[in-house]
């Protein structure tokens, strides 16, 4: 049977944009609204529903609930209002409480400024010279976007990472959010790396999660926060970017079940992917010096994680500067050179197991630091 078709949802640039069209037509008409339709920057139009409408004699107000469809993101089923006010002249665009701000360079929006992308602001603009054009308004309008409880959403979002204080962006480029898509994720990476870029790094730190992170943090004090990236999954993607911005170094920390991967050439690890190869395991094995029983074990084991407890507990750590030496091996691979990679596998518990650096041929194996 086919898969019943999972649906879209839409972007915070088009909730504003909805929001700001009825808020606006609240304003001058004086009727309380309850839709909006807005064109979508892929052409096509959308109604949303407006779940209030509250008006005062220079200001009206309006929210429309974030939809993210069939793939919703933290930010599903935030309230997104916009609240019109008249000016002297002129269309002003700022954010409210729980739209964060940028402090730091590298975003598409000045430092100072909302967090409200140059495409949601435009929508905003399209919208309000419609409507001042249609009525025959001469005067200028004040938009304010604003998110409740936007300040905690942004808490399980990279906008702290980026820059962004005080709550979260408001974005879109299509207008519709696209279920189960990796490019989301994707534009993340891009974004944060080009933050980090622009704030000096030119050495970066790249991890599979959360917790590869808070190690590599210990291992490299010396770096700005700015150069922690999370890259999932998106190994190969994350390398690629990395070298078209021109960073010099890149450094890879995570732990032997995504990194056992790598070390095979697999540029994406979702689990999903790629299995483990344990024969590749195996041989490895029997490059740092295991015994026949040892590697035989390898080959029946369940998981990476697995092996990794195996190599270790009989004593032949090489295995893993050899993993690790493998995976800056295929780092430069895949970016065919021209970068310095440096690799470091831990356990779940944070201890280094082993490290390597490479560099267009040179091989250092480093098992010092550890």
């Amino acid at each position: 049977m086919e898969k019943e078709k999972l649906r879209e949802g839409y972007t915070t640039g088009a909730c504003a944009t909805a929001a700001t069209k009825a808020a606006l037509c609240a304003l001058i008409t004086g009727v309380k609204q309850t839709e909006a339709t807005i064109m979508l920057p892929i052409g096509r139009e959308v109604t949303f529903a407006i779940v209030s409408c509250e008006m005062e004699e220079e200001r009206a107000s309006a929210t429309v609930i974030k939809d993210g469809g069939d793939d919703p993101d933290v930010t599903h089923g935030a309230s997104i209002v916009a609240t019109v006010s008249w000016a002297k002249e002129g269309i002003h665009i700022d954010g409210g409480e729980g739209v964060g701000r940028a402090t730091k360079p590298g975003l598409p929006i000045p430092v100072g400024e909302a967090a409200i992308n140059p495409v949601p602001r435009q929508m905003m603009m399209d919208v309000a010279n419609e409507l001042m054009t249609k009525y025959g308004i001469k005067r200028g309008v004040r938009i304010i976007i604003s998110v409740p409880n936007g300040e905690e959403i942004a808490k399980k979002t990279l906008n702290g990472r980026l820059g962004i204080v005080g709550g979260i962006s408001i974005l879109g480029t299509r207008g519709i959010v696209v279920p189960f898509s990796t490019s989301a994720y994707r534009a993340s990476i891009v974004r944060a790396l080009e933050v980090a870029v622009a704030c000096g790094c030119d050495h970066v730190v790249v991890t599979t999660g959360g917790r590869s992170e808070t190690y590599a943090m210990k291992q490299y004090p010396h770096l700005k926060e700015e150069a922690f990236i999370e890259m999932g999954d998106f190994v190969g993607f994350t390398l690629k970017q990395c070298k078209r911005l021109g960073i010099q170094t890149v450094s890879l920390v995570g732990m032997m079940g995504k990194f056992s991967k790598v070390a095979q050439g697999v540029m994406m690890v979702h689990s999903k992917s790629a299995p483990v190869d344990f024969q590749f395991l195996a041989d490895v094995a029997k490059q740092a010096g295991a015994p026949t029983p040892l590697i035989e074990a390898v080959k029946q084991a369940n998981t990476a994680s697995q092996v990794g407890d195996m190599m270790y507990e009989a004593g032949y750590l090489s295995f893993f500067d050899l993993l690790c030496d493998y995976c800056c091996q295929h780092a430069l691979r895949e970016v065919n050179g021209g970068l310095t990679v440096e690799t470091t596998l831990y356990t779940l518990k944070g201890q280094c197991l082993g490290k390597a650096v490479r560099s267009d041929g040179a091989n250092e194996v480093n098992r010092d630091w550890c």
